[in-house]
C-alpha cells in the first residue's frame, strides 16, 4: 500500500525500549451514508479535536469505546438480540454492546439517533421540531456518563434500531501502539429526516463527501488506515442500495490488524494485502517496529536462529526486489552454515554475503542455474572453500555456464546441517529441468528458488521449462507439512498450501483461456494467440510471455487436446 495516502504523523518511530503488551480495548465505529443528490454515495466524516494523539486533526466515522453501560441497553433493542449479533461477530455473547455502542458515539459525535418510535412531522418529513429539542441535551449527558441510552429510550418511548446496522469489517490496532482498540465497523444509511450535527468537542467539523472525493483530497485530509480502507469500498458502488446489498450478503469478515514497520516512506502501518507483512509478524511479533516493509539489497534479515536473508541489487521486472541468497544453519554458536542460492556475479553481493554469516560458510547450495541465482558461486567458494552442491543444467539457454557441483543433488537426499538442522532435497522440474527446493525440516520451511515466487508467477521457457512438469511439482509439494516458503524474490510466505494452490489454479485458468482463444479463431499461430491469452499482461512483457504461451501449447499437445501444423495450433479433431 502506498504511504502517500496515509498521514505519516500517525505512526511515529517506535520506542527503543522493549514495550509491554497491551490488550486491546473494545470499540466501535459506524459508517453512516447517503445518495448524494447528484448521485452516487456520500459518507459522513468528521475531524477529531486536537488532542495530542495520534487521531488528533483525524478524519473519521462517529465511533468510540464499548463502555459497561451499553450492556444495560439490550432490553431497549429492536431488530437484533444479542445471540443474533454475536453470531454475527464471531463472538460467544456481548455482540450487540457493539451494536449499541456504535449507535450511542454516533448519536454523542454526530446527533444522529438510530432509533424507531421517534416522533415524526406530518407525513415522515423530519423530527418533530419538539422532539429534536427534547433529545439534544441527551447527547452531553451520554457523553459526560450522566445518562444512558436505556435511560433516553425509557424518557422518549424509543427503541433502538440496532436492526438497522450492517457490520462491515474488523479492525484490531498494530502491536506496539500506546492506544489499541478492537473495533468492529458497522454501517446503515442516514436515519430518515435527521440531521448530522458534530458535537463541537470532540469533533469540531465534518463534511458529507463521496468517497472518491475524500480519497483524492488525502494530501490535505488525515485519513488514518481503517478509514482509507473503508473508503476504498465505499467507492466502489454507484448508490447505497448496492452498497448494503453486499454488505448484508453472506460474506466472511476477516480481523484486518496492520503491522507497523519502517522503510524509505517513513514508519507506516503495513496491510495483510502486502508483500512484507507476514514476515512482520514472524520477526517483530512484539510489534517494535524495527522490521521492514521493504526487502534492501545488501541488508542482513535475521528470519529466524536459524535463517538470514540477504537480496542482491539485481532488481528488475523479472528478479522483482533483487534475488534473495539465504544462510541457514543450527543457530549454534559457532556452527557451520550453509548458503542457498549465491545470487548474480556481483563482488558487492557475495561481501554482504560473507559479512552477514554468523558463523564459517561450508556448504554453497544452487536452486538451478539460471544468471540470477548461481553465478556468485565461483567467487563464494573463492573466498569460503565452501562445498558446492547443485544439479547442473540440462539445457543451455538462460544458464550459468561457470556452474559445477562438487556434489551432484538428484532430489530425496536429507542432509544435517548442524545439531538437530536438516536440510530435505527435492526435485521440482517445470521452471527449469535442474530446479532444486530445500525443505528446512525443523522450520518447515521450503526454500523454492523460483519454483513459486511472491509476487508474480515465473516464467516457464522451453525446453528446459516444461508446463506439464511444473504443475506436477507443485501438486507433489502439497503434500509436505509447511509453515512458510522463502522464495527467491520477495518476502517470506505464509500458507504455502493456498499459495501454490493459488498457482496451478492460475496456470489452468490461464489454459482454458488458450483453449477458448483457439475453439473461436481456429488454427492461428502463437504470436495471434499471445495478446488475447495475455490481454492483461503489459506489452513490455509479452516476450516474457510468450514462452509460457509456448509452454502451455506443448502441454496441451502433449495431453493430446492440440496440434500444431506448419506453425498453426488448433484443438484436436477441429
Amino acid at each position: 500500500m502506498p504511504a502517500s495516502s496515509v498521514d505519516a504523523s500517525a505512526f511515529p518511530a517506535p520506542a527503543a525500549q522493549p514495550l509491554v503488551d497491551r490488550p486491546p480495548r473494545p470499540a466501535a465505529t459506524l459508517v453512516v451514508v447517503r445518495d448524494g443528490s447528484s448521485g452516487g454515495v456520500e459518507v459522513l466524516l468528521s475531524r477529531r479535536a486536537e488532542r495530542g494523539d495520534h487521531n488528533s486533526g483525524a478524519w473519521v466515522f462517529p465511533g468510540g469505546i464499548v463502555e459497561a453501560a451499553d450492556a444495560d441497553a439490550h432490553v431497549a433493542c429492536e431488530g437484533l438480540s444479542d445471540s443474533e449479533a454475536s453470531l454475527r461477530l464471531g463472538l460467544d455473547e456481548g455482540g450487540l454492546d457493539y451494536y449499541i455502542a456504535a449507535v450511542r458515539e454516533c448519536f454523542e459525535e454526530s446527533g444522529l439517533l438510530f432509533a424507531d418510535g421517534l416522533p415524526t412531522l406530518e407525513g415522515g418529513a423530519g423530527l418533530d421540531p419538539e422532539s429534536a429539542i427534547r433529545l439534544a441535551p441527551w447527547r452531553g449527558r451520554l457523553h459526560r456518563g450522566e445518562a444512558t441510552l436505556t435511560a433516553l429510550c425509557d424518557a422518549e418511548g424509543v427503541r433502538l434500531a440496532v436492526g438497522q446496522l450492517v457490520y462491515l469489517s474488523h479492525w484490531l490496532t498494530p502491536l506496539g501502539r500506546p492506544k489499541r482498540f478492537d473495533t468492529r465497523f458497522f454501517i446503515a444509511r442516514v436515519p430518515h429526516g435527521q440531521t448530522a450535527i458534530h458535537d463541537g468537542a470532540e469533533l469540531v467539523e465534518q463534511m458529507w463527501v463521496a468517497p472518491a472525493a475524500a480519497l483524492a483530497q488525502s494530501a490535505r485530509l488525515k485519513l488514518l488506515t481503517p478509514t482509507q480502507k473503508t473508503l476504498e469500498i465505499l467507492a466502489r458502488f454507484a448508490d447505497v442500495e448496492s452498497l448494503l446489498a453486499w454488505a448484508v450478503a453472506p460474506r466472511t469478515v476477516p480481523l484486518v490488524m496492520p503491522r507497523v514497520a519502517g522503510g524509505s516512506g517513513g514508519f507506516r502501518p503495513v496491510m495483510p494485502e502486502e508483500p512484507a507483512w507476514a514476515e512482520l509478524g514472524r520477526i517483530d511479533a512484539a510489534g517494535h517496529g524495527h522490521a521492514s516493509y521493504e526487502i534492501v539489497p545488501g541488508r542482513a534479515v535475521h528470519l529466524s536462529p536459524r535463517v538470514v536473508r540477504v537480496t542482491a541489487g539485481n532488481g528488475n521486472a523479472m528478479t522483482g526486489p533483487g534475488t534473495n541468497t539465504y544462510l541457514v544453519g543450527s543457530g549454534k554458536p559457532g556452527g557451520d552454515w550453509a548458503v542457498i542460492d549465491p545470487g548474480p556475479a556481483d563482488d558487492a553481493h557475495v561481501d554482504a554475503i560473507v559479512a552477514a554469516a554468523p558463523g564459517p560458510i561450508t556448504r554453497i547450495f544452487v536452486t538451478h542455474t539460471h544468471n540470477d541465482h548461481s553465478p556468485a558461486t565461483t567467487a563464494l567458494k573463492a573466498r569460503t572453500g565452501a562445498h558446492v552442491l547443485g544439479l547442473a543444467p540440462l539445457h543451455r539457454e538462460w544458464q550459468d555456464t561457470t556452474f559445477a557441483a562438487d556434489t551432484t543433488l538428484r532430489g530425496g537426499e536429507r542432509l544435517v546441517l548442524g545439531d538437530a538442522t536438516h536440510l530435505r532435497v527435492i526435485h521440482t522440474p517445470g521452471h527449469a529441468a535442474n530446479h532444486l527446493c530445500y525443505l528446512l525440516e525443523e522450520e518447515r520451511t521450503l526454500f523454492t528458488g523460483d519454483h513459486v515466487m511472491q509476487m508474480s508467477t515465473v516464467v516457464i521457457n522451453p525446453p528446459d521449462g516444461d508446463m506439464t512438469a511444473y504443475i506436477t511439482s507443485l501438486r507433489s509439494l502439497l503434500a509436505l507439512d509447511l509453515d512458510w516458503l522463502a522464495p527467491g524474490h520477495g518476502f517470506l510466505m505464509p500458507e504455502p498450501r493456498a499459495a501454490m494452490e493459488k498457482v496451478i489454479a492460475h496456470r489452468l485458468k490461464r489454459e482454458a483461456t488458450v483453449v477458448a482463444a483457439m475453439r473461436k479463431v481456429g488454427p492461428v499461430a502463437a504470436t495471434e494467440l499471445l495478446p488475447v491469452v495475455y490481454a492483461d499482461v503489459p506489452l513490455h512483457l509479452h516476450p516474457m510471455a510468450m514462452r509460457s504461451l509456448t509452454a502451455h501449447l506443448l502441454k496441451l499437445r502433449a495431453d493430446g487436446a492440440a496440434t500444431d501444423a506448419a506453425g498453426l495450433w488448433a484443438l484436436a479433431g477441429d
